[in-house]
């Protein structure tokens, strides 16, 4: 019996072959409490965020949440800005759009990223 897990990466492989390599890329990972993002170019991080972050702590917001998946894609996109990449292919690593994960997209785009 495959797992829950074991079908959502197989869905990330799919999608991931699906991208454009050219391209750098801001992967996603949730979990129940936190979210997390990698901006990966040429297969290095060259930035990350989550809601480990200091800054996020700091705030003292709830993690598990869409509020702290928006603060998540608007640190992403600041360093993404800052390294002169303005434009990236969205990797939700077999996730599902919506929810936290649409919060930290929208959130990325609104900060000037084109996704």
């Amino acid at each position: 019996m495959i797992t829950r897990k074991e079908r959502r990466i197989k869905r990330a492989g799919r999608a991931r072959y699906r991208l454009d390599s050219s391209k750098p890329r801001i992967s996603v990972f949730k979990s129940s409490n936190h979210i997390y993002a990698q901006l990966i170019e040429a297969s290095r991080v060259v930035a990350q965020a989550s809601t480990l972050d200091r800054a996020i702590k700091e705030l003292k917001v709830p993690t598990g949440n869409v509020a702290a998946a928006v603060l998540v894609g608007k640190m992403i996109a600041e360093k993404a800005l800052q390294l002169n990449i303005k434009q990236v292919c969205f990797d939700c690593s077999g996730f599902k759009y919506h929810g936290r994960i649409k919060g930290l997209a929208d959130s990325a785009r609104s900060q000037g990223l084109k996704i």
